[in-house]
């Protein structure tokens, strides 16, 4: 290929063995004796734990909460922010049960399934307790308590307030109850755990599929009182993780814990149904949002109270507040107005724990604040995207500092905006809707337009205060002997391509074919600290440390190759895999077989790095990246059946500069898949008892290939300032704008019926509901009409 570096869309190496059913997952994993845990979970959502009975000759198979006490300590994710109440996640719960699938026994046997049946065969006597099921409800006084000792059911409170009270003399305002529902996160690959206690090695080594390998290595060390030495944390293929896969699980703890206890390999795979009932969940918001506006439609002021379900437990390293915390912070989005007031909860109720799913808050917010740009339009008779080009923040304010301190570091909004609606007919459709559909369908044009932070600094995460911090993301660059290059790097991909990617990083200063470039990731023994993989940070992040390692090795290369070429290091330069001279050249292969296998013709002033470097990177700025797009979808709703086609959609993102483009495409297309999901799908209901109400793919409904049509897809390339190569963080965006879009589209098409739908999913039971609502509504002014009010 004549070009491999940034900006080629090369193939993507990793899909010859997926496609070839080549990948290794946990399950694939076979190590000699190998046993297999089941789990008792609890069956109810909060209760006291009366008693376990374990079958007498069962005994010696099944380990309860008083067998790891001695041993292990409870999962425990702090923040810092003022006020936030810790809550202690027990391994194997003990006195109380405050979820559906919470661990109460771990049952080990030579197979799953006699485990499944060691597992049916313990009885546990509850106290059946009230349970917290709704966040709303849960922080009036008076409900029940997840966690006594806090006397309310708040995880954490914030509020930020910057001259609210300028904004109240608009002359539009608009108040909203926005919501949307609880998702389960539902990656083709559960997740999964296989332990095993090296003797000789003296050291507990776990495969599981993880975003965060290194991370679930320091809370592993926490919760089983073991050094990090005797810790290695192993992450093969990983089938989706979306955030889902970013935790140290009590599972995990379990297993480790089994594992050095008994001296033989364990595995536990979840099954769909614990993913369903008893994983984590996402996505679960409430604003209660008003706007205020001039009659022009532009900004002046947003005002909001929003609450998160954070489920039962702060979740290791995130904790429970990451969501409903950044609310705050991001909830003006693109958009630039004087007057703000935001007041967040975190409330724990007896839910499996919130955790971040792609796009982390951002999708909620997105969807809260363009309903009502939306809301402004309408009211103001204008177009959506004449609203919109008021307020977004424009070119000639880059870098901009926005009213929460977020710092903008590029970007051409506007004309993201403008690309994307030259994409569609707005004329045409407009006509389209007023002369109607000959099957009684209704014609609707939705706009969403997000920004995402991306690539999180260190400031940014040392203010949470939470169990990970960001620092300098580290790489090892080292040449073979045979001129091949090995690529260390600690984050871990779980489908975004870095083994394509990294590479086209390192052949871009090089110019070593990625053919014989080698990632080696998800491995703690072998590979530099790390975070992870989390917030669109891999490209800008591993690729800048990735970049970083490749110019240090460039100049050891070129270092021996200029004494190899008998002329100063400052007369040779690194072109096409190999350093040119004067009036030669020498290729990168001799120049590595030379340091490894021929010493003796080098200098002894030669530099003793030789042909590894291990470095670190850090962007020029610490605030992260600020990609963002503009979508549009166009859909047609039936008012008979409430049926949503999505009949056109378009993106137009800028992620700056893009490594392949042909990757970005497939990350855009993916998200775009599951913000159809939050949009118009997914939804993980509970009963008032705390009970999931979907245990089976038969009750959670996901998009299939018909549910998600091709977008028309459109770059913008604003290089990021302070970055290699000016690249943004782009993996999560894809799914941050469809729901906003497409819900905007639905009460565009139901605007002739006075009906609107504000929450997640737009099912169809909900687009009927909303328009016999506004039925209802039309009726009881009948009589007023009658009497000679305007109709």
């Amino acid at each position: 290929m004549a070009k491999q570096g940034v900006g080629a869309s090369v193939p993507r190496k990793e899909d010859d063995r997926f496609l070839r059913g080549r990948g290794e997952y946990v399950g694939d994993i076979r190590l000699p004796g190998m046993r297999d845990v089941a789990f008792v979970r609890s069956p109810l959502a909060h209760a006291r734990i009366k008693d376990i009975r374990i079958p007498p000759h069962l005994r010696s198979n099944v380990f309860i909460a008083s067998d790891i006490a001695a041993d292990t300590r409870p999962i425990r994710a702090v923040s810092g922010l003022p006020g936030f109440k810790p809550s202690d996640q027990p391994i194997l719960a003990f006195e109380k049960v405050r979820q559906v699938g919470e661990l109460i026994a771990m049952c080990v046997a030579d197979t799953r399934a006699e485990a499944e049946d060691i597992a049916a065969a313990v009885e546990v006597d509850f106290e059946e307790l009230p349970a917290v099921h709704d966040m709303l409800l849960a922080r009036r006084p008076g409900s029940a308590l997840v966690h006594e000792e806090w006397g309310d059911n708040v995880f954490l409170e914030t509020f930020v307030d910057i001259n609210m009270d300028a904004a109240y003399d608009a002359p539009i305002k608009i108040t909203r109850e926005i919501s949307t529902a609880r998702q389960s996160m539902a990656p083709m690959e559960g997740r999964g755990t296989v332990a095993v206690w090296h003797k000789r090695m003296d050291q507990l080594v776990l495969y599981t599929g993880n975003q965060q390998p290194h991370i679930v290595r320091n809370g592993l060390s926490e919760c089983l009182n073991l050094e990090q030495l005797k810790i290695r944390i192993v992450s093969p293929d990983v089938g989706g993780g979306f955030g889902y896969k970013g935790i140290v699980l009590t599972e995990d703890v379990c297993l480790g814990w089994l594992a050095m206890r008994c001296g033989y390999p364990v595995r536990w795979i979840e099954d769909r149904r614990e993913h369903l009932t008893a994983g984590a969940n996402c996505r679960e918001h409430h604003y209660n949002i008003t706007v205020y506006a001039d009659r022009d439609g532009k900004l002046r002021g947003v005002e909001c109270e929003a609450s998160v379900d954070s489920g039962a437990y702060s979740s290791y390293p995130f904790s429970a507040c990451l969501e409903a915390a950044q609310i705050a912070s991001i909830l003006p989005g693109p958009y630039d107005f004087p007057s703000y007031r935001c007041r967040t909860w975190s409330v724990s109720t007896n839910k499996c724990p919130i955790l971040p799913y792609r796009g982390v808050a951002r999708t909620g917010v997105c969807y809260a604040i363009e309903l009502m740009m939306d809301a402004i339009a309408h009211e103001c008779g204008l177009e959506p995207y004449e609203v919109r080009l008021k307020n977004l923040v424009r070119p000639e304010q880059m870098p901009f500092d926005n009213i929460t301190k977020k710092h903008f570091d590029s970007g051409n909004y506007p004309e993201s905006l403008r690309q994307a609606l030259a994409t569609i007919d707005l004329a045409g459709l407009r006509a389209r809707q007023k002369k109607g559909e000959p099957d009684g369908r209704l014609i609707g044009v939705g706009l969403s337009v997000y920004c995402e932070q991306g690539a999180h600094g260190t400031s940014v995460y040392a203010g949470w205060g939470i169990p990970m911090v960001p620092g300098h993301e580290q790489a090892t660059a080292r040449m073979t002997p045979d001129g091949g290059l090995e690529l260390r790097i600690g984050a871990h991909s779980h489908g975004q391509s870095m083994e394509t990617t990294l590479p086209q990083v390192a052949h871009e200063i090089l110019g070593i074919d990625i053919a014989r470039i080698k990632l080696v990731h998800g491995d703690t023994e072998y590979t530099p600290y790390s975070t992870g993989s989390w917030g669109s940070r891999c490209a800008v992040m591993s690729g800048g440390a990735v970049a970083t390692a490749s110019r240090e090795l460039a100049k050891l290369i070129k270092g021996i190759g200029a004494h190899l070429l008998q002329t100063e290091v400052e007369n040779v330069k690194l072109e096409n895999g190999a350093v040119v001279g004067p009036s030669n050249s020498v290729k990168i292969d001799e120049i590595a077989h030379t340091w490894y296998r021929r010493p003796q013709d080098l200098p002894a002033t030669v530099d003793p790095r030789g042909l590894e470097v291990t470095i670190g990177y850090k962007p020029a700025r610490d605030s992260g990246t600020f990609s963002y797009a503009t979508h549009i979808a166009v859909v047609a709703v039936d008012p008979e059946l409430g049926d949503i086609e999505l009949i056109d959609y378009v993106v137009v993102e800028d992620g700056g500069q893009l490594i392949n483009p042909m990757v970005v495409d497939g990350q855009i297309y993916g998200g775009l898949a599951q913000g159809i999901g939050t949009a118009m799908y997914e939804e993980m209901n509970f009963d008032t008892s705390g009970q999931p109400l979907a245990s089976t793919f038969a009750d959670y409904l996901l998009p299939g290939p018909t549910e998600v049509p091709a977008p028309k897809l459109g770059h913008m390339e604003t290089l990021a300032p302070y970055t290699e190569f000016g690249v943004k963080g782009i993996g999560e965006g894809g799914a941050i704008a469809p729901p906003g879009a497409i819900g905007n589209a639905v009460n565009d098409a139901l605007r002739p019926l006075g009906a609107q739908v504000l929450h997640t999913p737009m099912t169809p039971r909900r687009v009927l509901e909303a328009i016999r609502a506004a039925a209802e509504g039309r009726k009881e002014k009948a009589p007023e009409q009658a009497e000679g009010l305007p109709a």
